[in-house]
């Protein structure tokens, strides 16, 4: 059609008068994605950044989103923060000297935290330039309690929420008795470990927790003294919120020392995790997720094999509901508020609703936490009629074990919410 067209402007005899100028693009409605891209997270990053493109792309494929000026497009700029604290504000600094209406960040509660107040201080010194928080991984539960803001949204269950879902499993695994908690040594992984201790206590007093361990994020590249520490403790289980490389490599130093260890994991069907455990985790290893490729289901296997189409590499194989369904609730909000005025947004997603056909969540407004189900799901062996898809080519993927429906995933709140006027 292009080709036409320029044909026939290109043969128009020298007397037509001169064409107006094309008219310009519509300008896009900019995300900004504050995260580690770089560094020994990066591949985490780059998880993310592909998730969110397909959602934009999906959403820019329609027409982009409606306003009533005209359909406008969606479009990322990624700014790196090489999981750094310091360096996300600089970008953040970055985003609001753009006029980016809107962040995404996830990979790192402490660097969450940190934005969540720049945002406050920046939306209150510009209230013409304020700007939108969407979290889609960070999940220390003070950011939807004590320190819940207006101008932040969490996609993902927190970690008592998440933790909910393990000892949910755990009370009915008889074989568990004696439980080890280790983790990353920041916000998170503090609450990670006093939720376990707080849930098992309540739903499993019989089960004795041998163990209680930090480490340095991100600089630990010798798990094996970690691992040694947890067979000396007699642990017949492991729970972690570890994710990245600290995951994969706990996991690889666990099968390197033959330990036959259940272990109850927030991200154990992450990146390069599978693969790092083998064999010795099938049957051993349970993650939990608001999805995962084999729930089930025609709905559901049509939106993993659309990643797969777009992203065929066995390695960027992981997908992300939830990130793709911020990206839709977004846009959906922007058509609702007929703006892209971050408080405008902000209130049409407040109670929120999303719906397809294999997924279902809405946003809490008194803390703008979602609400949706959450599995539990144990490591299977491709090939033993159990699961259709494996993770990244590895031949290991993961079988629902537990289910929980939204409502029941759903914990108490102690945000105080400080709306503007």
């Amino acid at each position: 059609m292009l080709l036409t067209l320029a044909s026939a402007v290109f043969a128009a005899p020298a007397a037509t008068p001169t064409l107006a100028p094309p008219i310009a693009p519509v300008a896009p409605i900019r995300i900004g994605m504050i995260e580690g891209v770089s560094g020994p997270f990066g591949n985490a990053g780059e998880a993310v950044r592909r998730n969110l493109l397909l959602a934009i792309e999906r959403i820019n494929a329609r027409g982009g989103v409606r306003l009533p000026q005209g359909h406008r497009p969606l479009a990322l700029t990624v700014f790196d923060n090489k999981q750094g604290v310091e360096e996300s504000l600089i970008a953040f600094r970055q985003v609001s000297d753009q006029g980016i209406p809107f962040i995404a960040q996830g990979n790192s509660s402490a660097v969450a935290a940190a934005l969540v107040d720049a945002v406050n201080k920046h939306n209150a010194r510009m209230p013409a330039q304020r700007v939108l928080f969407l979290n889609y991984a960070a999940v220390d539960p003070v950011l939807t309690n004590e320190t819940c803001s207006f101008w932040h949204f969490r996609f993902d269950a927190h970690a008592d929420m998440r933790m909910h879902a393990l000892t949910e499993a755990i009370r009915a695994d008889t074989r568990a008795r004696r439980i080890y908690l280790i983790g990353q040594d920041y916000s998170f992984g503090r609450q990670v470990a006093l939720a376990a201790r707080t849930q098992l206590a309540a739903k499993r007093p019989d089960i004795a927790v041998v163990g209680d361990e930090l480490h340095p994020i991100g600089r630990v590249k010798d798990f094996a003294p970690y691992i040694a520490k947890i067979k000396a403790s007699g642990a017949d289980t492991v729970i972690t919120g570890n994710w990245g490389n600290d995951l994969t490599l706990l996991v690889k130093a666990a099968r390197d020392a033959g330990l036959a260890l259940k272990f109850y994991t927030f991200y154990g069907n992450s990146l390069g995790a599978p693969a790092a455990i083998g064999d010795a985790g099938v049957e051993q290893v349970r993650a939990v997720a608001e999805w995962h490729p084999n729930v089930g289901g025609a709905a559901s296997d049509a939106f993993y094999r659309e990643f797969r189409q777009r992203y065929p590499q066995p390695a960027d194989d992981y997908v992300h509901l939830r990130m793709q369904l911020m990206i839709e609730m977004l846009a959906a909000a922007i058509e609702k508020a007929r703006t892209t005025e971050a408080a405008a947004v902000a209130r049409a997603l407040e109670g929120a609703e999303f719906r397809n056909a294999f997924h279902q969540a809405n946003m809490r407004a008194t803390d703008h936490q979602l609400i949706q189900p959450l599995y539990v799901s144990v490591m299977k062996r491709a090939g033993d009629g159990t699961i259709r898809f494996d993770n990244e080519g590895s031949g290991y993927g993961f079988k629902t074990e537990r289910y929980l429906p939204g409502p029941a995933t759903a914990l108490p709140t102690s945000c105080k919410m400080v709306r503007p006027k």
